[in-house]
């Protein structure tokens, strides 16, 4: 019983996973990038604003007749004079106290004074529980003291962190909607982009059903050539089936006669039934011959691609050839690498009958030419011997099956007949012509390159 092929997936669904696992990992990676400049713009923003406090401190600050740091200005933000209110000063140095901002209350900053910054100094704090804090720091020696002095401003990180959980919130949401419409729109053109490949379905099952022999429902330009190659397909096997069909009745005609002759011979006891008998019984071999070896050449055909070398082929033909006719002188000359589109079996049996025919009917010389038409860029083969030729009035009658003029030497009549039909199934054609340098017949077969 025969098994239905494994299926080898959803094409849809196919390209569906490729274009969301791509959507996904396009905007994964671009929100993580978003999502790292917008946090480090928060943060930049926000330690630009406590540089700017910083700097405002430092322009303000001057030295008292004690040598103590003061303000001769007031701070122009409000939150340094609240207690707790999370943004906070401080200025330390030498063996003087720490000069704290009134919004620190009873608490100190703990500064990293032991080391001088010509350039504001940023770093993160835990020191105040349940309060992270980002501190700038810079150490300063103002005019009329030579102490460095470190100036601090801290703000809690709060506010900060609530801004970049907003970006996140916001990035997740935006790029989630985003992702979710994107494979949306992917799916929907992924089914109508293949609704062509349902139509051309369709198509296939109304052949099948109403008997049509081509698809001629207009499709899109790239599902066009498909359509075309299978046009060409169902045409190349209503031509394969017209041809067997043809065969198959010329090969019942051609039965029909010696078998009616036989019958007829044996019903009425014909003394000559035994001669009857071989020669028709030889006539039905010939018929038969004829049609398997096209049998032969149409099955070879089907499967593509096929290939020959030409020079080795002929080679090997005239060694067959030469102990046959040992007293024929053969002669080989032409192009060594021309290639055909046929196989190696058809060509050797194409050659073998051509050069057999030339060695039979010729006056003891045979020419054998390998050449390549420049213009149709076709392989072309020329046999040449020194007999009488063929007339030219008979040169299209010595095709046709069982055809022979000179009956006094064995043969069947469909070496020729053979050559033109091989010839012509892969392509190629075979003519006849008289031979210029040594007299006698002439053939011609093209046949196609590979």
């Amino acid at each position: 019983m025969p098994t239905s092929p494994p299926r080898r997936g959803s094409l849809a669904r196919r390209m569906g996973l490729i274009a969301a696992g791509w959507i996904t990992v396009l905007l994964v990676g671009g929100g993580i990038a978003l999502e790292r400049t917008l946090t480090n713009q928060v943060e930049n923003n926000f330690d630009e604003q406590l540089e700017y406090q910083l700097t405002a401190m430092i322009a303000s600050a001057e030295i008292d007749s004690f040598g103590e740091v003061w303000f001769y200005r007031t701070l122009g933000d409000q939150r340094f004079l609240e207690p707790g209110s999370g943004l906070y000063w401080q200025i330390s140095g030498g063996d003087f106290d720490p000069y704290p901002s009134r919004s620190l209350w009873d608490r100190t900053l703990q500064v990293r004074g032991d080391h001088f910054d010509n350039e504001a100094h940023f770093y993160d704090s835990g020191q105040f529980e349940g309060e992270p804090l980002r501190i700038a720091e810079r150490t300063i020696i103002l005019p009329g003291s030579d102490t460095r002095w470190t100036f601090a401003v801290a703000s809690a990180t709060e506010e900060r962190d609530q801004q970049i959980q907003e970006v996140r919130l916001i990035l997740i949401w935006s790029f989630a909607v985003l992702g979710l419409g994107l494979i949306l729109m992917a799916l929907l053109q992924i089914r109508y982009g293949l609704s062509p490949l349902r139509r051309v379905r369709a198509a296939i099952s109304k052949l099948r059903t109403t008997g049509e022999n081509r698809i001629t429902e207009p499709l899109p330009s790239e599902v066009q050539p498909l359509v075309e190659e299978l046009n060409g397909l169902l045409e190349h096997s209503e031509k394969q089936a017209e041809e067997a069909r043809m065969h198959a009745g010329n090969l019942a005609h051609a039965l029909k006669t010696p078998l009616t002759v036989l019958t007829n011979a044996a019903t009425a006891q014909d003394p000559k039934l035994p001669d009857l008998v071989r020669r028709e019984t030889k006539t039905m071999q010939r018929h038969v011959e004829h049609h398997l070896a096209r049998a032969r050449a149409v099955g070879r055909r089907a499967t593509g691609l096929s290939r020959a070398e030409v020079w080795p082929s002929v080679e090997s033909v005239l060694r067959a050839v030469t102990r046959i006719y040992e007293h024929t002188r053969f002669d080989l000359d032409g192009n060594q690498s021309a290639v055909v589109s046929i196989e190696r079996q058809d060509l050797d049996e194409i050659l073998g009958n051509l050069i057999e025919n030339a060695a039979k009917y010729g006056g003891g010389s045979v020419f054998v030419t390998v050449d390549v038409d420049r213009d149709t860029r076709d392989c072309l083969i020329w046999v040449e011997d020194d007999g009488p030729g063929i007339p030219e009035k008979e040169r299209t009658r010595i095709f046709d099956r069982g055809a022979r003029l000179d009956t006094g030497k064995p043969g069947t009549g469909l070496g020729l007949a053979i050559v033109r039909d091989v010839a012509e199934i892969y392509g190629g054609d075979v003519t006849l012509g008289e031979s210029e340098d040594l007299g006698g017949l002439l053939v011609e077969l093209r046949l196609p390159r590979a």
